[in-house]
């Protein structure tokens, strides 16, 4: 608080906030940005964390709820929140960050908006053991197993005793190789077999899966402006990352889901953490990409969506 007030200019940022002083708890308002690199700052007045059972879920989640609503109000494209209350007011990160995300994802059920949050630490997305555990086995059977596998199979590889060398003379014996197709000719077939294109087919899931664009960005983590650009720009292809989101999204199976990526010239493989980590997930038929995000960053993996 003294920090964003020194940085917006004290006395101005003061002066607007005590002509709206004071507020209770759970209540929101909204000042200009005076000197700092924002339009406007949303002031809230977080709960003091008991134990639990004094209302302070409600009262945070009002934060949340009510801070948005201010930035709607503005016509504000775009928020970034802290963790609220989880500093000096003692709010248990974990839970604090469970009531964020709740709040935020009904509120982005039935508004557009893009809205950021900042997680301070590790101690804020404390993973379920139950969970945790299970990744961790089908990380021991996919992804390690595949790991072994490979340098197993590597070191079975019979190794030259000295230089690599031809014998010429059996040369005249070789069977001829097949003439090579011309360049135009594996371009035309090449051409002759181009699948239906990642847009086009991410529309047609969209439309079989009974979704909407809006509830699959969502879902997906992702802002409109990128999805516009995804939907509408022929030949757009999206990063990895993005389109995994997207597949967790509309809840594609594990077969659905490659497709789709091979779509955009990517693979689930098993030689690659984060790739056996989104495919337990959809094993399992979990598609909380928050959740998703939790585990990902357990293993200091790159999160899903925006």
């Amino acid at each position: 608080m003294r920090g964003h007030f020194r940085c917006g200019g004290a006395a101005e940022l003061r002066a607007a906030c005590d002509a709206l002083a004071p507020i209770q708890t759970g209540e929101a308002v909204i000042t200009e940005g005076f000197a700092l690199p924002v339009k406007f700052v949303i002031h809230t007045a977080g709960p003091r964390y008991r134990d639990g059972t004094q209302g302070e879920a409600a009262l945070l989640r009002a934060c949340y709820l009510n801070a948005l609503a201010a930035a709607l109000e503005r016509g504000c494209e775009s928020v970034a929140f802290p963790l609220i209350s989880s500093g000096l007011y003692g709010y248990p990160k974990a839970e604090a960050l469970d009531v964020a995300t709740a709040a935020i994802g009904d509120f982005l059920r039935a508004h557009d908006l893009d809205v950021s949050l900042v997680v301070p630490d590790r101690a804020a997305l404390a993973v379920g053991e139950g969970l945790l555990g299970a990744v961790s086995a089908y990380i021991g059977r996919h992804y390690i197993e595949e790991a072994l596998s490979f340098q197993a199979e590597e070191a079975s590889l019979p190794r030259p005793a000295g230089p690599l060398m031809f014998n010429m003379a059996a040369a005249p014996m070789m069977k001829p190789r097949p003439a090579r197709p011309s360049a135009a000719a594996k371009l035309d077939d090449l051409v002759g077999r181009l699948d239906e294109p990642f847009s086009a087919t991410l529309l047609r899931l969209i439309d079989a899966k009974g979704k909407t664009d809006v509830e699959v960005y969502k879902r997906a983590n992702l802002d409109r402006r990128h999805f516009s650009k995804i939907r509408g720009v022929p030949g757009y292809m999206p990063g990895k990352r993005t389109a995994v989101a997207l597949a967790v999204a509309l809840e594609l199976s594990s077969d659905e889901t490659a497709d789709l990526l091979r779509r955009a010239g990517y693979t689930l493989s098993r030689s690659v953490l984060f790739d056996v980590i989104i495919a337990y997930f959809i094993a399992q038929g979990r598609y909380d990409i928050f959740e998703i995000n939790e585990v990902l960053f357990h293993y200091d993996q790159q999160t899903l969506g925006g």
